[in-house]
């Protein structure tokens, strides 16, 4: 019999924590979609565009790393049977917020009828699923909320793919009586655009920390940003190329 229990996991922390008593087919989201182009008019030009871009940022050795890590994964989830059980474990940090609308977009397209769950942690910290036990992984796949309607997300995702922040917003405070957890890290996406003056908050924050820790060193920056703002969720190579772009505008 076809498996018909899939849980989509973002990242490999995850995986590796899982609770081995919940059944079920596993996939892991290894991207960061935070970054880079994310236009997506067909699936092949889709992950050459992503492959090339992540291997000029130093995540990946060689575009085929990308299609063996990243997209094969991504194509698992267009193969999901119609009508299977899916739970979605993504956190409310913008960088999981912006998988979890991808994987919905992936989903409406290719699985119809899928009955989907939503997987969060109780309390959202700078270590997500990575702080919590087997227990607490274990209560949250319980506690999942029911996603009776993708529609929303993939509306955040096709806002989000063509840069349109109005209509982010928009949908963001349309969702935010059944999704509070969206408007936060659609709120702090739109703040880190910058604008005339203005380098955008991540930036501004790298600024501060830099000044109030008087360091450059990267690890020190890291952690502190990565404390200050764990409604990004951004990994060291995001924040790598924001600090690397500081300074050297100096």
């Amino acid at each position: 019999m076809p498996t018909t229990r899939w849980h989509i996991l973002n990242g490999d922390s995850l995986l590796r924590a899982f609770p081995p008593k919940i059944e079920g087919e596993k996939i892991v989201v290894r991207e960061c979609l935070v970054d880079g182009d994310v236009r997506f008019e067909d699936a092949e030009s889709f992950y050459q565009r992503r492959a090339r871009f992540i291997c000029d940022m130093g995540g990946l050795s060689s575009p085929d790393a990308y299609g063996e890590m990243s997209a094969a994964e991504f194509e698992k989830i267009r193969a999901i049977p119609v009508g299977s059980s899916v739970w979605l474990w993504f956190e409310d940090d913008l960088f999981c917020q912006v998988h979890l609308w991808f994987v919905c977009r992936l989903l409406h397209d290719s699985v119809p009828n899928a009955q989907v769950r939503l997987v969060r942690p109780e309390t959202h910290t700078m270590w997500g699923f990575g702080g919590l036990s087997g227990l607490e992984l274990q209560r949250a796949y319980d506690e999942a909320l029911k996603v009776h309607d993708l529609a929303p997300f993939v509306a955040l995702w096709q806002a989000y793919e063509q840069d349109n922040r109005q209509a982010l917003l928009v949908k963001a405070r349309e969702m935010e009586s059944d999704y509070p957890f969206v408007l936060p890290a659609v709120n702090a996406h739109c703040d880190r655009m910058p604008s005339p003056g203005d380098p955008g908050r991540p930036t501004r924050v790298l600024r501060q920390i830099m000044d109030e820790l008087q360091t450059r060193e990267f690890g020190r920056v890291f952690r502190e940003f990565t404390r200050r703002e764990p409604v990004y969720g951004f990994g060291d190579l995001q924040v790598k190329r924001l600090l690397d772009a500081l300074l050297e505008s100096g």
